[in-house]
């Protein structure tokens, strides 16, 4: 069953529930280093559990809310619609807060609630619930989204049924230069505490933005179309060597968020998504299956194609799932257009690219 995560902040604390909370949160951190405290039951078991994996160089961690003692309701008060209920020590009954939901988050709150963690930033208060509900993965598509992951475009979507690719990037590209040449010049200049002037994780923030748009496109497309989602495996990627700056470009993409982030999103709407490999996909012609040239963004085929390397690649990833769909227990039916025409290699096409090297 996917997972979401429902961000909301504390409001109209008054000083007697702010110090209860800031008492438990600090009880917490305390307790995670294995000492003795007080501190809610419930609280001090998740403590004791989450100790384990306790690091002694990190600051904070968040204070974990068990979900069979964590409570909202709708209370429709002047300060806000909705309450929550967070447990603390030596308070009966915990400390009522008032928090506000968007639109969006309140359908979500239909949803099972999981745990909860509670977060101190800035001197103000976040709360973070996670919520739960059961979705039946389909199991027949009407078209593949093949997703090729690459340096001058993060994402190249293409839709197997009528061959039309989108890019995502640009902007990624843009944001990620930005700060690379920032932090470059102000190094050379030697101004003290210059990363953290220019960073406070606001590179992480926008890039992370940018990531849940990207995705939620490419699901929606997917929901739109009823397509299978297909990329291929990571695992691999980062083993290429073509260099210090192709290297440096290539550990900065945040290729297995995204994809994280594209996988979650799908599984919430009922959309399978699957891994296959892409070696070679992006050296074999998706129209004849046999080894082109790829140059500048560029492919070419000695059967008269020329496209775009990344279409060219997220093609190919689509067409590699048509051999595991049935293992997968999923069917697609496509529509009789010129993509189902597309060659698929046959085995002794595929035992020549073997022989060549250029096929796995």
């Amino acid at each position: 069953m996917p997972l979401k995560t429902i961000k909301t902040k504390l409001i109209g604390l008054t000083k007697t529930k702010e110090k209860l909370i800031s008492e438990e949160y600090k009880n917490f951190q305390l307790a995670l280093k294995g000492i003795d405290v007080n501190l809610y039951s419930a609280t001090k078991q998740q403590a004791l559990r989450y100790g384990r994996k306790f690091k002694k160089n990190h600051k904070e961690y968040p204070l974990i809310i068990r979900r069979d003692v964590f409570k909202i309701e709708r209370q429709n008060t002047k300060l806000s619609k909705y309450w929550v209920k967070i447990p603390c020590y030596g308070r009966k009954g915990g400390v009522w807060v008032a928090v506000k939901f968007s639109p969006t988050q309140e359908e979500l709150l239909n949803c099972s609630i999981r745990e909860s963690k509670l977060i101190r930033k800035n001197d103000k208060w976040f709360l973070f619930i996670s919520i739960q509900k059961e979705v039946e993965i389909k199991k027949s598509y009407s078209s593949i989204l093949g997703i090729d992951f690459g340096m001058k475009w993060v994402a190249t979507v293409c839709d197997i049924s009528n061959l039309k690719p989108k890019f995502y990037g640009r902007e990624l590209r843009r944001i990620r230069g930005h700060y690379f040449y920032l932090r470059r010049k102000l190094a050379k200049k030697k101004i003290r505490g210059f990363y953290k002037w220019i960073s406070n994780n606001k590179e992480k923030r926008v890039v992370n933005d940018l990531l849940h748009k990207i995705s939620r496109d490419i699901v929606n497309k997917a929901k739109e179309t009823n397509s299978l989602i297909v990329f291929g495996d990571l695992r691999d990627i980062r083993k290429q060597n073509k260099g210090r700056i192709f290297n440096r470009k290539l550990n900065n993409f945040p290729y297995f968020k995204l994809a994280q982030y594209i996988k979650y999103k799908a599984e919430w709407e009922g959309i399978k998504v699957m891994e296959v490999s892409e070696a070679y996909t992006s050296q074999i012609c998706h129209r004849c299956g046999k080894k082109g040239i790829r140059n500048n963004g560029l492919f070419k085929c000695e059967c008269g194609l020329k496209d775009n390397s990344d279409r060219n690649g997220a093609i190919n990833i689509a067409k590699q799932a048509l051999g595991y769909i049935s293992k997968v227990g999923v069917d697609v039916t496509l529509p009789e257009t010129e993509a189902v025409n597309i060659k698929i290699p046959t085995s002794n096409t595929v035992s020549d690219l073997r022989s060549l090297g250029i096929y796995s």
